[in-house]
């Protein structure tokens, strides 16, 4: 079985785990007029992570008024159960952690026949090696650069030797054009450029592009990051 090969891209997308949630929609749009490729979801449980941001509901009424790509980050446990929810409700990507899972390959599966993209996601002490035989059913991966739970972490510096060594597995596999690498977690403008020199994707950003909740200073922020992020494509 392969996976549907899909083009392998540069983008942004800001995490809207940071925004101002009273100011929700218009910092939305501020990305979107500012370059971003697309919004990033973080979901979390109080569970799997120590934290609780949103379910499916806030992605789908996100989805219904901004015509976007969709990136739901699902750190959860369980979240087989879940999955269908939130493709209903607009995700148009979906990421599950290795660490929660023992069917893998059952759970990603399950997200394509939805007709979304599949994602698996590697905490920061768990190897890129042990996605091996995963890699050829999933169309991206998410390299945690902070540990899962919390916006506003600092980037943990050995997520670079990692980045490049999933790069490299990807090369190793035939699948460098067919599988995106994502990173997220504490990526700023001072270290966007060393995040995709080591070989990544698709960038995450949080704080760094909503640390305001001005609109005009939103979509500043995220100009900066895509006019960066355009050099490498």
């Amino acid at each position: 079985m392969e996976t549907i090969k899909v083009m392998v891209e540069k983008r942004l997308l800001p995490s809207i785990l940071n925004a101002d949630f009273w100011k929700l929609g218009e910092l939305v749009e501020a990305t979107l007029r500012g370059g971003a490729d697309g919004l990033h979801m973080d979901v979390m449980d109080g569970h799997f992570v120590p934290n609780l941001t949103f379910g499916a509901s806030v992605v789908g009424a996100v989805s219904r008024r901004v015509n976007t790509f969709i990136d739901s980050h699902l750190m959860i446990e369980n979240p087989t159960a879940y999955i269908p929810e939130f493709v209903k409700n607009g995700s148009n990507a979906v990421s599950v952690h290795w660490e929660t899972e023992r069917h893998l390959h059952r759970t990603v599966s399950l997200i394509k026949e939805l007709d979304s993209q599949a994602g698996v996601v590697v905490n920061p002490a768990t190897p890129v090696e042990f996605l091996r035989d995963i890699l050829p059913f999933v169309d991206y991966v998410l390299v945690m650069s902070v540990n899962p739970g919390f916006g506003g972490q600092k980037f943990i510096p050995t997520a670079l030797g990692k980045i490049e060594r999933l790069k490299n597995l990807l090369v190793e596999l035939g699948l460098e054009d067919r599988v995106a690498v994502e990173v997220d977690g504490g990526i700023k403008l001072h270290n966007v450029e060393d995040v995709l020199k080591a070989g990544a994707d698709w960038i995450v950003v949080g704080s760094a592009i909503f640390s305001s909740d001005d609109p005009v200073e939103v979509e500043d922020n995220t100009k900066r990051f895509k006019e960066i992020i355009s050099k490498y494509t």
